[in-house]
Formats: C-alpha cells, sequence, structure tokens
C-alpha cells in the first residue's frame, strides 16, 4: 500500500472540489449552481485556484519520492 503525504491529499482533494463547479461554470452551467458563477471568468479564476492547489500538493509528493529513492 502507497501511503501519500496527508498535504498531498487534503490539497489535491480541495483542488478537485474547487475545480468541479469551475468547470461547470466555464461550460455555461454555472447559473445552477449559483448567480455568481454564471460569468465564464469566474469559472476560469476557479480553474486557475484548482491548479494551483493540486500543484501546491505536488510538493510534497515530489519530495516524499525523492526521499523514499535517496540512499542512506
Amino acid at each position: 500500500m502507497v501511503r501519500y503525504p496527508l498535504s498531498f491529499v487534503v490539497l489535491s482533494l480541495l483542488g478537485l472540489l474547487v475545480g468541479a463547479p469551475g468547470l461547470l461554470s466555464v461550460a455555461g452551467f454555472g447559473a445552477m449552481l449559483h448567480p455568481v458563477l454564471e460569468d465564464p471568468m469566474a469559472g476560469l479564476a476557479l480553474v486557475v485556484s484548482a491548479l494551483a492547489l493540486i500543484g501546491s500538493g505536488l510538493f510534497p509528493y515530489a519530495i516524499a519520492r525523492l526521499m523514499a529513492k535517496s540512499p542512506d
């Protein structure tokens, strides 16, 4: 069983949660969720935030992989 860093899991899940309504808003269905998401630019901001969250979660994952490969 592979053990992932907690920060990787939390930030990736948050990125997915933020990205889903962002993609719906960019696709034109944001008004079904909230009136503010009717504007596609609001959805684009959510998509960019989701990418930033997932990217931030990849740093601890990469560091954990590098530490696992290092010979001690």
